[in-house]
């Protein structure tokens, strides 16, 4: 007799949502800190220390991370 075990995620629904909106900021992140490079390495560019760069890109990376973590830690429904 075979008995067929439903397969389950580990997460509910709400949790790979909130897991998603995670990725997209810390993707944002890296997408502000990218950039700012000269074309002359000889020649100094000082826009690679601007706040986008320095702070805010840094800041949701940060963000990210721990909207991830809440996302696995957010309890299931079920």
């Amino acid at each position: 007799m075979e008995t067929k075990k439903k397969k389950t995620f580990i997460f509910d629904k709400k949790n790979y949502q909130i897991l998603g909106i995670a990725i997209a900021v810390i993707a944002l992140g890296f997408i502000l800190m990218a950039g700012g490079g000269s074309e002359d390495p000889t020649v100094f560019n000082p826009e690679i220390f601007s706040f986008r760069r320095i702070r805010l890109a840094p800041s949701l990376v940060l963000l990210g991370f721990g909207i991830a973590i809440y996302s696995i830690l957010v309890k299931s429904e079920k």
